[in-house]
């Protein structure tokens, strides 16, 4: 079983968003039994929260569902156990995990679109007001998390 967490500040929006991103494309290809993925936030500014009004538009656009009972969670010491990868959105996120985790003995700590090939950040779209961008990079590094996977076992 591969574990995954995926992790941003608050875990209503960006994180929620790859976990279920995620969670559909290991379905359509007939691996979801194969896989356990949640998300996280660094924060606990909206623990117990649903997912984002602007998140669940975009993901029910894009056909996308299964969110509906999701809830805002923070990380834990244990995640880093129970977890083999830990993606953070972008340098901010990656920071506290290093904060939270550190050290990062296993090098289970990395940025979503590194699997894309890039070192940018996948914006907050709770302040770009940019839904559609950021699902764009989070497919895009989650198809590449997906390929990487795929390959490397």
């Amino acid at each position: 079983m591969i574990r995954i967490l995926f992790v941003c500040h608050g875990n209503i929006c960006r994180s929620t968003m790859a976990e279920f991103v995620m969670k559909d494309l290991v379905s359509k290809e007939g691996l979801a039994d194969r896989f356990h993925i949640e998300s996280a936030a660094t924060s606990a500014e909206e623990l117990g929260n649903p997912v984002y009004p602007g998140t669940a538009k975009v993901l029910r656009e894009e056909g996308i569902g299964g969110f509906e009972d999701k809830r805002a969670r923070q990380i834990k010491r244990a995640d880093y156990e129970a977890f083999d990868l830990i993606i953070g959105m972008d340098e901010a996120n990656i920071r506290s995990l290093e904060r939270t985790f550190s050290p990062d003995p296993a090098g289970k700590i990395h940025k979503l679109l590194e699997y894309a090939g890039s070192n940018r950040d996948v914006a907050d779209p709770w302040y770009t007001r940019n839904f559609r961008t950021t699902y764009d990079d989070v497919l895009d590094g989650c198809l590449g998390l997906f390929h990487s996977i795929k390959t490397s076992r």
